[in-house]
């Protein structure tokens, strides 16, 4: 797009003309190629919810920087985008607009779609996906029934999340301090049928294969690590007296089996569920667990409440009896639904032993310095054991293989190995999701839909009311043959949850058009993702799940790799005056007024420059003004440069020392763009640079040719290594500069290094300690020739007048400073 340069920057203007040049050009359609060495970034994708925000606009203008600049590295980029557009607040906002959430969204896509584009990322929009069509979901259906005939997947009835507000069942990772991840709602407990995947079944690859996540953020890595939790321990039966019934527990602490006074087991256990049938103390007790809230940080912080179950078992190893008591903090759908108890070495059972008047044995003294008075709390660490019979004197390390070599002698336990990560509940009593592919036979059970069936449709033309989810009362949809028997059965009305969705969309993009499939070849060309970025928020819910979607998919040979994600960059928040930005604190910024007061690249520029991406970012509209104000300083100088008229090639070898400084600081530039771009991610930096080249720049007063011919090679260099943050300004300046091809298809130059050789340095002079100065050396000069020629310098030899010079002190490659008195 040739143009002749206005005199004044006008974004408006320009970036609506670039942008339709890319669309037009299609340059951004990535098409499989061998040849050419293959780079996939992937922001991860929003949710329709009406308008963009500016955590929005810093993901994915970070996102388009990083694919720009690899695109300039010669390599075959795809960038893609689509809609995660399942999800409660669409029927929220179909209940009170009382419109259908399938047009809700749609609409939403369209007016989100614009505003991406606006901003000009440069995404290949052939690809674009929303999860809600039923082009995308069925293949999850697809991949759904594939593993339950794997068993795979199951269904069962248990203890789930509750979020009363949202009607709906929760996932472990979705309660945050016992709320809601959505919308802040207490949690409750509640038992319904739930159908479950095993993510369990991959807990060791998925341990494991954290190793090879050398791109990921140590703090994400070791989330995941801790949220999976792998543990070595002892499963230990305690038989009941008087029964033949026997209580399991599991314990990584086996050097405190001798002080156990009491087990604990969850209220819903089957022996205190028999038990209570006796006993209205225990039926209430029961019914009060029923409403407490089941996360892990809701127990540990709740009162630890119980109730004696009248039972009573067999110490496996002393034959000591010890009571059972039904309690608060011990959930069934946890290992067994039972804990032992040892109070003098667990916080947890010390203090209920203290509420109860439960022994506290100790059996475990400090084997250092450590501080241990049972009189005020538990004794935790390890150390060495006594009061335990023939283990005493052995270390807790030691202790660990005599006991469980002696469980597993006398058959009363085995070694074991656990993992604190949970089937994957993903049933959801909502409407505005993916159906669950299983059809309910009152003879044949749960029976998978046949691929030909495939997909199952969710009606979209139907009215939300906030009274359950309308395909429950929906005979037309439910009401259904068996595939098996031909009789009579009923569709499951349950949804995904919609981080099903989101755990494989990253595959999807590499043939989103495959109608016959749900991946192709195309898949193993463009896996891994080699660029993620997203939210530290994701590292246990999505990172996860789309982790174990790839190894599901992975088995069942759709992909080859086991990670789906080499590269992950998790960006900060967008904070003003000190707090994320939300629409209930009433301090948002709208991107769309940003863009029509400033610009797009103004927009970015800013994002991009206030803060390392892995920081948070706090909103300033003074920095805003101020990358605008850079923009236009930019803009000036390439005009001013131009309206000077031809500029002749640049010759090396004739260059004055000032025009070599002006140009080795130009590569210097280059160079450090490079490298903050590419590979520290830095862009705030990157970005200093170029504004401190062009602060150069504008001292650089040189109009002889080689002086313009410096100019020219500057203000080029600015301008390509600023396009992958301000695309749309630098495609016009690039061509006001003399050239005819499309910046996007420009290559990142080369470091001339030779430039980067300097012959002299600039030392800074002091007097006292003072800057008096500036000086020129050779870079070899020895010391005393420095010392002469800052001494000798007319504008530091005025502060110096009628002084004794007593010292002076020379800094390699900084200063000299001249102590006088």
């Amino acid at each position: 797009m040739k143009r002749t340069m206005q005199q004044d920057y006008n974004p408006a203007e320009i970036e609506l003309e670039v942008q339709k040049l890319w669309k037009d050009s299609t340059v951004f359609r990535a098409v499989e190629d061998p040849s050419k060495e293959k780079y996939y970034c992937l922001a991860m994708f929003p949710y329709p919810s009406g308008q963009l925000h500016m955590g929005h606009v810093r993901n994915y203008t970070i996102g388009d920087v990083i694919a720009r600049f690899q695109r300039m590295q010669g390599k075959n980029v795809l960038q893609p985008m689509g809609w995660d557009a399942f999800g409660l607040p669409a029927e929220n906002a179909a209940i009170k607009n009382k419109v259908p959430p399938a047009a809700w969204t749609y609409d939403n896509i369209d007016y989100m779609r614009d505003q991406l584009q606006r901003l000009g990322f440069g995404y290949d929009w052939d690809r674009e996906l929303a999860t809600c069509t039923p082009e995308y979901y069925r293949w999850e259906q697809w991949l759904f029934t594939r593993l339950f005939k794997k068993g795979l997947v199951y269904k069962k009835t248990a203890a789930v999340n509750w979020c009363p507000v949202d009607n709906t069942v929760l996932a472990n990772e979705q309660v945050i301090d016992g709320c809601c991840w959505r919308c802040d709602a207490v949690v409750e407990k509640r038992e319904i049928p739930q159908w479950f995947m095993k993510i369990t079944e991959y807990a060791p690859d998925l341990l494991k294969d954290l190793d090879q996540l050398e791109g990921w953020p140590e703090q994400v890595r070791t989330m995941q690590e801790n949220w999976i939790g792998r543990s070595e321990g002892l499963d230990i039966q305690f038989d009941i007296v008087a029964s033949d019934e026997s209580i399991g527990i599991y314990t990584t602490r086996p050097d405190t089996l001798m002080g156990v006074s009491y087990l604990a087991v969850a209220a819903e256990h089957p022996l205190a569920l028999a038990a209570a049938e006796n006993n209205p103390t225990l039926m209430d007790f029961i019914a009060e667990c029923k409403q407490m809230e089941t996360s892990e940080e809701a127990l540990e912080t709740a009162e630890k409440k119980g109730v004696d179950t009248g039972l009573t078992a067999i110490h496996p190893v002393t034959g000591d009896v010890v009571p059972v008591w039904a309690a608060n903090f011990v959930l069934m759908n946890y290992g067994t639904g039972a804990v032992m108890s040892v109070p003098a070495h667990d916080q947890r059972d010390y203090e209920f032993a203290k509420a109860y008047g439960l022994p506290i044995k100790q059996v475990i003294e400090p084997a250092g310095s450590e501080e241990c008075d049972l009189g005020k709390a538990a004794f935790t660490e390890k150390g060495k054991l006594l009061n335990s019979g023939e283990f005493d004197g052995l270390t807790s390390a030691d202790a660990f293989g005599a006991i469980a070599d002696f469980v597993e002698k006398n058959n009363k336990g085995q070694r074991q190995v656990n993992y604190r990560l949970r089937d994957w509940g993903v049933s959801r009593q909502r409407y505005w999701g993916t159906p669950i592919p299983i059809i309910n036979c009152e003879k044949c059970g749960s029976v998978a839909v046949p691929e030909a069936d495939l997909p199952v449709r969710l009606p979209e033309n139907v009215i939300v009311d906030g009274s359950g989810s309308p395909i429950k009362s929906m005979p037309e949809f439910y009401k259904v043959a068996c595939p098996t028997c031909g009789g009579a059965a009923e569709r499951e009305t349950d949804t995904f949850d919609t981080f099903f969705e989101s755990s494989w969309y990253y595959a999807r993009f590499t043939c989103a058009d495959n109608n016959e499939a749900m991946l192709d070849e195309r898949a193993d060309h463009w896996l891994p993702v080699d660029q993620y970025i997203g939210g530290i928020e994701h590292a246990v819910l999505h990172l996860l799940y789309a982790r174990f979607f790839h190894k599901l998919m992975r088995d069942e040979g759709l992909v080859s790799g086991d990670e789906p994600i080499k590269n992950l960059l998790t960006q900060g928040m967008v904070l003003k005056e000190g707090t994320k930005m939300s629409k209930s604190k009433g301090n948002t910024v709208d991107p769309k007024g940003l863009i029509d007061q400033y610009g797009a690249d103004t927009a970015r520029l800013f994002i991009m420059f206030a803060a390392p991406p892995e920081q948070s970012l706090e909103w300033s509209d003074k920095a805003v003004e101020g990358a605008s104000r850079f923009l236009k300083r930019l803009w000036k100088a390439v005009y001013e440069h131009v309206e000077a008229g031809e500029v002749i090639a640049l010759d090396k070898s004739a260059l004055s020392d000032e025009q070599q400084d002006m140009r080795s600081k130009t590569q210097q530039t280059l160079q450090k763009m490079g490298d903050d771009i590419g590979r520290r991610h830095t862009f705030n930096t990157a970005i200093a640079a170029v504004m401190e080249l062009m602060n150069s720049l504008a001292k650089f007063e040189d109009d002889s040719p080689q002086g313009k011919a410096v100019r020219q090679e500057a203000l080029e260099i600015a301008v390509l290594t600023l396009s992958p943050i301000t695309p749309h300004i630098c495609h016009v300046l690039w061509q006001a500069l003399g050239h005819n091809e499309v910046l996007v298809s420009v290559s990142w130059p080369d470091v001339d290094e030779s430039a980067l050789v300097q012959d002299n340095i600039e030392l800074m002079v002091q007097v006292n300690g003072k800057l008096r100065s500036k000086i020129k050396v050779a870079v070899d000069a020895d010391k005393a020739s420095i010392e002469a020629l800052a001494c000798a310098d007319e504008a530091a030899q005025k502060f110096m007048e009628g002084k004794t010079i007593r010292k002076v002190i020379v800094v390699p490659g900084r200063l000299v400073n001249i102590v006088v008195g």
